[in-house]
């Protein structure tokens, strides 16, 4: 990492989604050598051991009902600190170019002029259903996987009718929307008996998984009070968690 003369740089780092050992070496050698640090509300506590004792660390993380800083926020001490000619890690949850908005950040230091650098990490559809035996394909199960973002579930810019046919369904951040997920699934074909998964806090220490069938969704996320960070994953796939699931 070089230090330009008078304008420093950003990194955007993807910390993987909550084993501290799923982070890249290319993320832990932008943690050490930072001196500012904004971090995410998911990013593991043991990464930030890793920061040089002057470098500045801001928590700056965003949850289902409260937001400790807005985006605008944000945005604004990237390109402060990166014109004071510092070296800037944004640490975020996953990685940054997968529901992270790492690329409304670039999106704004490119157009400030600003030098960046994206180091992607283990976004956690796929690390989560990992950590919980399942493989997202399988030559004999699934050939198709899509990630659907549920924060925007009931609105129209999810096209229900095309993602009920795909194999492998992966949602982010629907815990909250699980009866309209289940509702729109179902009406638009899918089988009410498709094998679903809820993984709550995958790949840490807290990780809680739970199975069952679609047409039960919402009424397993009631009962067993599942709470946000959870992803829901639908479809044959899940069946393999009973075979090689190995964690936890």
């Amino acid at each position: 990492m070089e230090r330009g003369r008078c304008m420093g740089k950003v990194y955007l780092v993807g910390a993987g989604p909550g084993d501290p050992g799923l982070i890249t070496l290319k993320g832990i050698r932008c943690i050490r050598e930072a001196d500012v640090i904004l971090y995410d509300r998911l990013v593991s506590p043991q990464l930030l051991v890793e920061a040089k004792r002057e470098a500045e660390i801001i928590y700056c993380g965003k949850g289902p009902d409260c937001h400790f800083m807005n985006q605008n926020e944000i945005n604004s001490l990237l390109t402060r600190y990166a014109r004071e000619g510092k070296i800037v890690t944004r640490l975020k949850g996953g990685d940054p170019f997968v529901y992270g908005r790492g690329g409304e950040e670039a999106e704004v230091l490119a157009k400030n002029h600003i030098a960046f650098e994206i180091v992607p990490g283990v976004t956690s559809g796929v690390g989560a259903c990992a950590y919980a035996g399942i493989p997202l394909t399988h030559r004999y199960i699934s050939s198709t996987v899509v990630f659907v973002t549920g924060h925007y579930c009931d609105e129209k810019k999810i096209r229900w009718d095309n993602i009920a046919s795909i194999e492998t369904v992966v949602i982010y951040m629907g815990i909250n929307q699980a009866v309209y997920i289940e509702q729109q699934m179902i009406s638009n074909g899918r089988s009410p008996n498709t094998p679903i998964c809820i993984i709550q806090e995958g790949t840490t220490s807290r990780q809680r998984v739970l199975t069952g069938e679609l047409k039960d969704l919402s009424l397993i996320i009631e009962k067993h009070r599942v709470k946000s960070p959870g992803l829901i994953v639908i479809g044959e796939v899940v069946r393999m968690r009973s075979i090689i699931s190995w964690f936890m």
